[in-house]
C-alpha cells in the first residue's frame, strides 16, 4: 500500500527466462547515532534508526517525533522514514476532496505527503497527534466503479474483522474507517517494500525471501471465527472466462476442471490474495501485509502461487515455494497447480498490451513460458490421478 509500484502513480520520495525456474526478513543495520565535537553523543532526537523440485513429479522439478520546518522526521526502531511536505500536491480536487473525507472521521489528521495520486486510489501521509498514518481513499474516478467500491467495503470490513480477531500476522494497525465514503486511516509502519516493481529484476535476499513465505504460510493457516471473508475468486467462471479469449485451450480447460472437481471438498484456505512483493513490508518486527482488497478463502496455495508467478529471477524461492506447495499432499498439489495456471493468465492477460517495451517484452516470454510450464505440470497431475 505504501509502494508507489503500481502503474499510473506518483513516486513517493520516502526510503525505502524459458526453463524451469522455481520461488524474502532481514532489516537495515542501524545507523550510529551522529556525535557532537569530543565524541560524545549528539543531543537526543538527531538519531535515526534503522523479512519447481517438483510441482507434478513427472513435470516440474515507542519513539519521538520531531517536526522541523518543511518536513517531518519520525525516529523508531527499524528503517525510518522522511516526509517532505508538498503543498502543490496537497491542492490537486482529487487530493482535496481525499482530505476532505479523511477530516470528517479524523478531524486531528494533519497531512503531510501524498504517497500515490492513481486512478484507483490516493495515499497521503500524515499525523495525528504524535503518530504517523496513512490514509487510504478511492479515488474520485474510481468511485464510479461498482466493482472497486465493492472491493474496498470489504478491505474496510476485513480490517474491521481484524480487530475482533487479531490475525497472527503483523498488519497496519486500523485507526478509523468511513465505510460509506471509502475511507481507511492506518497506522504507519517503518519499513521497505519487499520489491518495487511487480515482477522485481533483482529478487529479495534469501533471509527475506523465508520471512515473507513464514508470514504468508502463517496467515494460511489461520481459521478466523468470522465469514466476513467471502469467496472472492469464482474457479470455474475464470477457467471459462480464459478459455472463451483464447489463452486456453480446450484441453487446458478440461484438464483444470478435472482437477477442480476432484478438490471439489478440499476446505478451502485464508489467503492474502494479493501477495505480490510490493504489499508485503519488511519491518525491523518482520514481514508486515498490506492492501486486503482480496482478501478470502481460496483454494489452498493461492497466495504460493502468486510468489511463484513474480519471482521467475529466483530459482531458489520457486523451489523452496513448490515445496510448500507439495507438503500438504496431492491435493494441496493440485489446487496450488490449478491456481498457479489462472495466476498466470491473469499476468498475462495484464501485461501482453500493445506497446510494451524491450524490459516487458522480456517478462511477457517469461510469462509465457511459466504458462506452458504449469500446463505441462497440470497435465502430468491429471495423468496421475
Amino acid at each position: 500500500m505504501y509502494s508507489t509500484a503500481s502503474t499510473g502513480t506518483r513516486p513517493a520520495p520516502a526510503p525505502e527466462p524459458g526453463t524451469a525456474r522455481h520461488l524474502p526478513g532481514q532489516a537495515r543495520p542501524a545507523l550510529r547515532p551522529p556525535t557532537a565535537a569530543g565524541g560524545r553523543p549528539a543531543p537526543r532526537g538527531t538519531e535515526l534508526r534503522d523479512p519447481r523440485t517438483v510441482m507434478a513429479r513427472t513435470a516440474l522439478a515507542g519513539p519521538p517525533v520531531r517536526s522541523v520546518p518543511g518536513r517531518l522526521l519520525t525516529t523508531r526502531t527499524g528503517e525510518g522514514f522522511v516526509d517532505r511536505v508538498d503543498p502543490t500536491a496537497l491542492q490537486t480536487p482529487a487530493v482535496k476532496a481525499a482530505l476532505a473525507a479523511v477530516s470528517r472521521i479524523c478531524p486531528a489528521f494533519l497531512p503531510r505527503q501524498v504517497l500515490r495520486e492513481g486512478s484507483r486510489h490516493i495515499l497521503v501521509a500524515g499525523t495525528i497527534g504524535r503518530a504517523p498514518v496513512v490514509a487510504k481513499c478511492l479515488a474520485p474516478q474510481a468511485a464510479r466503479d461498482e466493482q472497486l467500491v465493492e472491493r474496498f467495503h470489504h478491505e474496510v470490513a476485513v480490517y474491521r474483522a481484524f480487530v475482533r480477531h487479531r490475525p497472527p500476522v503483523r498488519l497496519p494497525r486500523l485507526v478509523a474507517a468511513d465505510h460509506d465514503r471509502c475511507v481507511l486511516v492506518l497506522e504507519r509502519v517503518p519499513g521497505r517494500p519487499a520489491a518495487r516493481e511487480r515482477h522485481p529484476v533483482n529478487p529479495p535476499t534469501p533471509g527475506e525471501v523465508r520471512a515473507v513465505l513464514g508470514a504468508v504460510r502463517t496467515l494460511n493457516l489461520w481459521r478466523p471465527p468470522t465469514d466476513v471473508f467471502g469467496k472472492p475468486l469464482d474457479y470455474s467462471m475464470e477457467i471459462a472466462r480464459f478459455h472463451s479469449v483464447g489463452q486456453l485451450t480446450d484441453r487446458d480447460a478440461g484438464d483444470l476442471r478435472q482437477l477442480l472437481h476432484g478438490l471439489a471438498n478440499t476446505p478451502r484456505q485464508l489467503c492474502h490474495g494479493d501477495a505480490l512483493l510490493g504489499n508485503i513490508l519488511l519491518a525491523p518486527s518482520g514481514p508486515v501485509l498490506l492492501d486486503w482488497e482480496e482478501a478470502g478463502w481460496y483454494l489452498p496455495g493461492y497466495d504460493l502461487a502468486v510468489l511463484w508467478s513474480v519471482l521467475s529471477g529466483d530459482t531458489a524461492a520457486r523451489r523452496q515455494i513448490s515445496q510448500l506447495a507439495q507438503s500438504g499432499g496431492t491435493l494441496a498439489r493440485d489446487a496450488f497447480l490449478v491456481n498457479l495456471v489462472l495466476v498466470l493468465m491473469r499476468e498475462i492477460r495484464l501485461h501482453d498490451v500493445p506497446g510494451a517495451g524491450e524490459e516487458q517484452r522480456i517478462m511477457i516470454r517469461r510469462l509465457y513460458d511459466d504458462a506452458a510450464l504449469a500446463r505441462r505440470a497440470v497435465r502430468a497431475a491429471v495423468g496421475t490421478r
